[in-house]
């Protein structure tokens, strides 16, 4: 066996111990020095970043674990034997498997990384990664919760998911290059893990550093944008321009997209605007939330390339606002 393969899981075990003494020492600096003074608005930022950036950490680190299982405890062929050769079927039930994951959005992000180095194709997996923040059990439950089956906010909310999942799934299947949606980091993290023959536990641990490596930056950028974007723009003049029925739509996406809630728990949030907004804007801001606020388009920007992203943004959008604006005709 080469040196180098050999010496792995110890510089792993290394580099895991110096990062853990680094943050202990940080903290207790933290603990026994005065702190800086800050103003009002920065003070609000950083409670604002570390909030999102402590209710999404566990959802990262669980979707990490799920996707180490996938890729090297699940044997090849046994989750793809049950999956239907259509692509159309394929993506259809890729959309549903969500209902089984119980995470949100952030930890979504790395259990897709692993679908696609498990072999699954990339308009598959996004079908998987736009459905699984909305059809989550989780999420199916707290929504239920919030609003029942008042106004058709849940259903309107399940529906527009799967559909759009299916949507953006069977347009990108018609990429003719698929391998160039993804960045070059992610095909060359997909060729070391095709190359690494080791043991499932060494596989398992060099997985899950390369994982946290990829995905950890952009978690704490996403959170570090959403809560200077909370700060920056005013929720006060979102709400002023949300007052106005025609313009409720855009303002709950554009709100949507700032706060940056976890999707297990952003119909508890979306319901303080019930009694203000319209039936159909509350559906639009459940719809985008989950799929491209400021932290979650971090954190796919960690796997697919930018161009991706702002077609993403824009299908999204307007397939929200097509929704919101049914639900507020029906209703």
């Amino acid at each position: 066996m080469p040196t180098e393969t050999r010496t792995a899981p110890a510089r792993i075990a290394v580099a895991i111990g110096v990062g853990t003494l680094v943050v202990a020492a940080l903290v207790a600096l933290a603990l026994v020095s005065p702190a800086p003074e800050l103003s009002t608005r920065a003070q609000d930022g950083l409670t604002l970043a570390l909030s999102v950036l402590i209710e999404a950490l566990p959802f990262v680190v669980l979707g990490v674990v799920l996707s180490i299982v996938m890729q090297v405890w699940v044997p090849p062929g046994v989750i793809e034997r049950w999956m239907p050769r259509n692509p159309w079927g394929r993506r259809a039930v890729l959309s549903l498997l969500g209902m089984f994951i119980p995470v949100c959005e952030c930890g979504n992000v790395p259990f897709a990384r692993g679908l696609m180095m498990r072999g699954f194709g990339v308009a598959e997996t996004m079908t998987f990664l736009i459905a699984a923040p909305i059809v989550n059990p989780i999420v199916i439950i707290t929504t239920h919760q919030a609003f029942g089956l008042d106004d058709g906010v849940l259903i309107a909310r399940l529906l527009g998911g799967y559909a759009v999942a299916n949507l953006i799934g069977w347009l990108y299947s018609r990429h003719p290059d698929p391998n160039g949606l993804v960045t070059d980091r992610f095909r060359a993290a997909c060729a070391i893990a095709e190359s690494d023959t080791g043991g499932r536990g060494r596989r398992s641990l060099a997985q899950f550093v390369v994982e946290l490596r990829a995905v950890m930056p952009a978690l704490v950028i996403g959170s570090a944008l959403a809560g200077a974007v909370q700060v920056l723009i005013p929720r006060e003049t979102l709400l002023a321009i949300g007052s106005n029925p025609a313009l409720s739509i855009a303002a709950m996406i554009a709100l949507a997209m700032i706060v940056s809630i976890c999707s297990n728990v952003d119909a508890f949030f979306a319901l303080s605007f019930a009694s203000t907004f319209t039936p159909g804007s509350i559906v639009a801001f459940l719809l985008v939330g989950p799929l491209v606020d400021v932290k979650m388009l971090a954190l796919l920007r960690t796997t697919f390339r930018t161009r991706v992203l702002a077609g993403l943004v824009v299908i999204v959008v307007l397939f929200a606002a097509a929704v919101g604006g049914v639900v507020n005709l029906l209703v």
